[in-house]
């Protein structure tokens, strides 16, 4: 069973010692604010291979996988960015091969390329713990002296180059204060010692060991400054596409949000798509498009319901004690579970489908080798505003239409397309942004104003629809169906107040100064 660890470490270079045969060490942290007393731990030797692909597809999303023995962490680590300084280690037992629950967290980076060991770190660690006035660790300092070895792909590969360094590296305990962080930082820097330049142990070693060698996926197509329109949808369209691999595993993980953000990347792309046909060829991306709607329909079974869930529990929390009659948490339990089974299998299913990783591929060819039309050579600020206005008039037709009906079910269905049609309007701004600047992101932010309130009033329209299923299971288990009734009459009161604001916030959607500053 794999557990996760948040690590906040900071690296220090430490140059090697004139005398060979002194080991170098650290300044005395006694001094440091808040540490008591400093506590040496031995030195204990660590033995980690680390794996990637040929490419390096891992490394260049710094992303670290090693099986590691010595030490009481010993067994297969997994690390994960979260900031500068901060990892997320999946650990899993020691065993021979790779655990299925780590190699499940990589899937969509590797998929079929394979994994092979790249480096051999040996490290003799001669640590310190710095301790608190009550004996609580507050972290724990390391001399690290590094011995590295390229490996050929087998286990027991030849030299492929070698490398040696010494270096300090400082952990913050659990649960410790991280200023303990700065305050050891300004001892060690008076000491002489200066931040790694390499963020990583593996990182180091790649470079020195094959300097010759680039350190990213030769599946990426190199990041240049965008000039063209091309450039600058194919460079949002990249970031889609990191977004994607990365919330694939945060889904995995469970994190909370990682199902919508995973949903929101594979939409900005379909839009992207729709939206510059005129820069990209739509006969090859169309296919693409429909997969990516297959992915966030699958995905999406468990977001819309769990988004539901989140309002009617908030309906119910706000609601007086008094106004609680019958077992309305219960109830709404017993329904969310009934909703959700087998979702999270579901979901999991879909990721680990055959289907998927294709998509995966076809995306990194087509960003690989766009099929660009003429339109991509043009200048940004000639070429993308006249796709983003073309978004706007779709949008002006579908909101001119809901505010034509009488409210109902016809005008819940115009202003639930008028909703799609503004989120796709402010997709494309949001593409354009680095292109066109601030013009882009004021018609963004209206766009985002008014899919907000109509994204509200679409989930008053589901919420009222779950609330009567609900009341009607409650009537018939003889269970009182008042508070249902009341919490379907707030949200019939919350699509009123959405419909009535949707003429002024239209008003300053429809701003003619925000598409003049588009075309400049």
């Amino acid at each position: 069973m794999a557990d996760t660890k948040r690590e906040i470490e900071r690296k220090y270079e430490l140059p090697a010692p004139s005398d060979a045969d002194e080991r170098p060490g650290l300044p005395d942290l006694t001094g440091v604010k808040g540490v008591a007393s400093v506590h040496a731990q031995g030195v204990v030797e660590l033995d980690a291979v680390y794996y990637d692909t040929a490419d390096l597809r891992l490394t260049a999303d710094h992303v670290t996988l090693r099986r590691r023995t010595g030490g009481p962490d010993e067994g297969w680590h997994l690390k994960f960015p979260v900031s500068t300084g901060i990892r997320d280690e999946i650990r899993a037992p020691l065993a021979d091969t790779l655990p299925d629950e780590l190699a499940a967290l990589v899937r969509s980076r590797v998929r079929g390329a394979g994994l092979i060991p790249v480096v051999r770190l040996t490290t003799s660690r001669d640590v310190l713990q710095l301790l608190d006035t009550n004996g609580t660790a507050l972290a724990e300092a390391s001399v690290d002296a590094v011995r590295a070895r390229r490996l050929t792909g087998d286990a027991g590969g030849e030299d492929a180059g070698t490398a040696s360094w010494t270096e300090v590296e400082v952990e913050l305990g659990d649960d410790a204060d991280p200023a303990i962080l700065d305050a050891v930082e300004k001892k060690l820097r008076k000491a002489g010692l200066r931040p790694a330049s390499a963020a990583s142990k593996l990182g180091r070693a790649l470079a020195e060991t094959a300097p010759h060698e680039p350190g990213g996926a030769a599946t990426r197509a190199p990041k240049g400054r965008p000039r063209s329109a091309g450039d600058h949808i194919l460079a949002y369209l990249r970031d889609q596409a990191d977004a994607i691999v990365a919330q694939d595993a945060a889904v995995r993980r469970d994190l909370p949000d990682s199902v919508h953000q995973l949903r929101v990347a594979t939409r900005r792309m379909r839009s992207a798509f729709r939206t510059y046909r005129k820069i990209l060829d739509r006969s090859v991306t169309d296919p693409v498009a429909e997969e990516l709607k297959w992915v966030a329909a699958e995905l999406g079974v468990d977001r819309d319901h769990e988004v539901l869930d989140e309002r009617l529990s908030s309906r119910i929390d706000a609601l007086p004690v008094t106004l609680l009659l019958g077992p309305v948490r219960g109830r709404l339990r017993t329904w969310d579970a009934a909703q959700r089974a087998g979702s999270r299998s579901r979901t999991v299913a879909v990721l680990d489908s055959e289907r998927y990783l294709t998509l995966l591929d076809t995306l990194d060819g087509l960003l690989t080798a766009p099929p660009l039309r003429p339109d991509a050579a043009r200048p940004a600020a000639k070429a993308l505003p006249t796709a983003i206005l073309k978004n706007y008039e779709r949008l002006a037709g579908r909101v001119g239409d809901a505010l034509a009906l009488a409210p109902g079910e016809e005008r819940d269905l115009a202003m639930h397309n008028a909703r799609k049609a503004a989120k796709r309007a402010r997709y494309a701004a949001e593409a354009a942004g680095p292109a066109l600047g601030k013009a882009a992101k004021r018609f963004a932010k209206r766009m985002k104003a008014l899919q907000t309130a109509l994204g509200d009033h679409q989930d008053s329209v589901v919420a009222r629809q779950a609330l009567r299923d609900l009341a009607i299971q409650a009537h018939t288990a003889g269970e009182s169906a008042f508070t249902w009734g009341l919490l379907y009459g707030q949200e019939e009161a919350q699509g009123e107040r959405r419909e009535r604001e949707l003429p002024d916030l239209w008003a300053k959607a429809s701003d003619p100064r925000l598409r003049a500053d588009l075309s400049g």
